[in-house]
């Protein structure tokens, strides 16, 4: 495996990895690992197929540097309209929960050292500081993530050292929650958990020169690592922490500051560890923001980072305390962006009419009745929802 798809499976990975690590065990522990992790695998199933679409239909219009070229040559004006206020929808909410999450995190971080900023000051840091690497280009990026992704795994493992082997077995079998239907209503947040596939126009860009293999490769690989992740951070939190205490947590440093006074020294651990799964969450999703700005306004570099980093951050000094609350309001908005629309580019790009692009004939397996199941999923996913 090259390095540049290498660097864009870890795109993919990152960009999934960090709301959905810190929301998991706070929403799925009340209800047990064991029906937690069906819902969640079923919910990976569904989201990677639905991400291979989206990779069928860059691949067969000729891509583009975002979503509205796809959009605009699959779906015409009215499908590119609608996609791009999809979008913008998303983007901006994944944004403003990142934000937030992360300036509680800088802020705890900062503190340690004896600096003491508020919230709002920590969230402009991480926005202004993490946007001047966003701006440099997907290159930069690549490299960037890898160096964090790497760290990130590191520090994984060092959690899981200290947790791993203190998990209370007993934990497992406590649900406070017995009702499924209370379940199947987190389903959108474990959906956004797995909502990488923003970023996928802009890897298969960089990734210009690869086969379709090795895209396709680079989409399943890159989404298996987040779930392999979540399972093993649920088992640790939960097996550490019953049930009853972790849905008590209103934010990502409740849950810090418990572990942290269970295990000395854990407390820096966890925060590089949640700091760096943000981090690389908000790399892939601000990345898929600039460059839909970029593709759609055609404007310099300045005019695109104000576009894509002062509203998320004005909404996120605007959303404290609403972490969970604004990942949910996201999930509903991917249930379309990431289902329904890769379909809709799909079912065009498969017709007779369509002009392929040169060389490009490329089509996901399971023909009509994996896109019949497809459209189940995303129907699934928004009753859970309305119920």
């Amino acid at each position: 495996m090259n390095l540049k798809i290498m660097g864009g499976m870890l795109l993919i990975a990152g960009t999934a990895l960090g709301a959905g690590m810190l929301a998991i065990p706070m929403v799925l522990a009340q209800f047990g690992v064991l029906w937690g992790s069906i819902l969640m695998f079923g919910i990976w199933v569904g989201t990677t197929y639905a991400a291979l679409l989206l990779l069928e239909a860059t691949i067969r219009s000729g891509g583009g540097i975002g979503m509205n070229t796809i959009a605009q040559k699959t779906l015409g004006k009215q499908g590119q309209l609608v996609t791009n206020g999809l979008l913008y929808c998303l983007v901006i909410c994944l944004m403003i929960a990142y934000i937030v999450s992360a300036g509680d995190i800088v802020q705890q971080l900062l503190s340690r050292i004896g600096l003491t900023l508020s919230l709002w000051q920590c969230q402009v840091i991480f926005t202004l500081g993490i946007g001047a690497f966003i701006a440099q280009g997907t290159a930069t990026v690549d490299k960037l993530n890898r160096v964090l992704f790497s760290a990130m795994l590191i520090t994984l493992v060092l959690t899981l050292v200290y947790l791993l082997p203190n998990i209370e077995l007993g934990n497992f079998d406590q649900q406070s929650n017995t009702d499924k239907v209370d379940l199947i209503k987190n389903s959108a947040v474990l959906f956004t958990s797995f909502g990488f596939m923003v970023v996928v126009p802009s890897v298969v860009k960089y990734n210009s020169e690869a086969t379709h293999k090795q895209l396709r490769n680079m989409v399943i690989f890159g989404s298996m690592l987040p779930l392999f992740c979540y399972l093993l951070w649920l088992v640790a939190v939960v097996g550490n922490l019953p049930p009853e205490q972790l849905v008590s947590f209103a934010s990502v440093s409740d849950l810090i500051s418990m572990l942290s006074a269970q295990y000395a020294n854990l407390g820096i651990v966890l925060s590089l560890f949640t700091g760096l799964a943000i981090v690389t969450s908000f790399l892939g999703v601000a990345m898929s923001l600039f460059d839909q700005n970029r593709d759609l306004f055609n404007t310099n570099k300045l005019t695109t980072f104000v576009l894509s980093f002062v509203l998320p951050l004005l909404g996120a000094i605007l959303a404290q305390d609403k972490f969970i609350g604004v990942l949910a309001y996201a999930g509903i908005i991917l249930v379309f962006l990431a289902i329904f629309v890769p379909m809709a580019m799909v079912i065009r790009v498969r017709s007779a009419s369509f002009e392929q692009s040169e060389g490009a004939l490329y089509q996901v397996a399971g023909g009509k009745a994996a896109l019949s199941a497809c459209f189940v999923f995303g129907g699934f996913l928004l009753f859970s929802q309305l119920i």
